[in-house]
């Protein structure tokens, strides 16, 4: 078997045309079909049907294209980490992050990074939790960036805590209730602004409802995180939030949630079966560094805390 032979594979299993996978892979057809059935004699097992132009995957193909896929991804990883050994100024972290965070703190980290060193390259997967977890075990991320619990049985996985932020009740600012707080029961019959299914505060929000009696009535439901904000701001109802996505956004107001109030912690998640790259081990130093220096400092967004584990 073949590192060359796996990305053939991987080509045709996900554009389901030989021609077209090779053209992705910028070589001839015949010779990409011929190390696929090089591979299927090696493995002893059809890997494609080929019924009536129609290539779809086998059992063993089903079985194989996530191990390959993480095969190709260590393989990435090996190379960049000898080239970065061999004193190349270079290297690229691949990061997931919520959509909160990329709109909060991790702007500012990613700048500090980036001026430290500026010969890595930095590419950020914005996506839900549960996303994010699904491409770090299939080796497509380096670092991710989620809330806790996590929500995968996967073994090879480990999450370091780093951060707990309360969630608020937001809404328009001219409208902000003079409160303290607000009890989750004050949110009965009060039309909701509402994240998309599988969204991670969905289901915090819905969860927090259910557990004080009621289902939560819909305004407008299925955006993401920006979406969600300019809906609020538009008068169309209230939603369930981070707080430090309020930073910046003098037109939206929020309310803490009655004690103990509703709060999510965020940690940097890696693979555990896979020695982090040092350009990746450089960021997290980096990011502890950078949210602890501004915790010191006093200029962490409200509501947002250092978990007593960082660093």
């Amino acid at each position: 078997m073949q590192l060359q032979q796996l990305a053939y594979f991987l080509a045709v299993a996900e554009a389901r045309h030989f021609t077209q996978a090779a053209e992705r892979m910028r070589v001839a057809q015949p010779s990409l079909s011929k190390q696929i059935r090089a591979l299927e004699a090696d493995l002893g097992a059809p890997l494609f049907s080929r019924a009536r132009g129609n290539v779809t995957l086998t059992p063993a193909g089903e079985a194989l294209l996530p191990l390959a896929r993480r095969m190709l991804a260590d393989a990435d990883t090996a190379r960049r980490e000898v080239a970065e050994l061999a004193g190349l100024r270079r290297g690229r972290v691949r990061l997931g992050a919520t959509p909160s965070l990329c709109a909060g703190l991790l702007a500012d980290a990613l700048a500090r990074y980036h001026k430290d060193y500026p010969g890595v390259e930095l590419l950020v997967e914005e996506g839900g939790s549960r996303d994010l977890v699904k491409d770090l075990a299939r080796g497509q991320l380096d670092l991710a960036l989620i809330i806790l619990p996590l929500q995968s049985n996967d073994p090879s996985l480990v999450t370091e805590e780093i951060l707990r932020e309360n969630l608020v009740v937001v809404s328009p600012s001219h409208t902000r209730t003079r409160k303290p707080y607000l009890r989750i029961e004050e949110l009965r019959g009060r039309p909701m602004v509402m994240f998309r299914r599988g969204y991670d505060l969905r289901e915090a929000t819905l969860s927090a409802c259910r557990h004080a009696g009621f289902e939560p009535r819909f305004a407008v439901e299925g955006g993401e995180m920006d979406a969600v904000l300019r809906f609020v701001e538009a008068g169309l109802g209230v939603a369930v939030v981070p707080s430090m996505v309020l930073d910046g956004r003098p037109g939206l107001s929020g309310t803490p949630l009655a004690p103990p109030g509703l709060s999510r912690t965020i940690a940097l998640a890696h693979r555990k079966d896979v020695e982090p790259t040092r350009a990746a081990h450089a960021f997290r130093a980096t990011l502890l560094f950078f949210l602890t220096e501004a915790a010191h400092e006093g200029i962490l967004p409200q509501g947002v805390e250092l978990a007593s584990t960082a660093g």
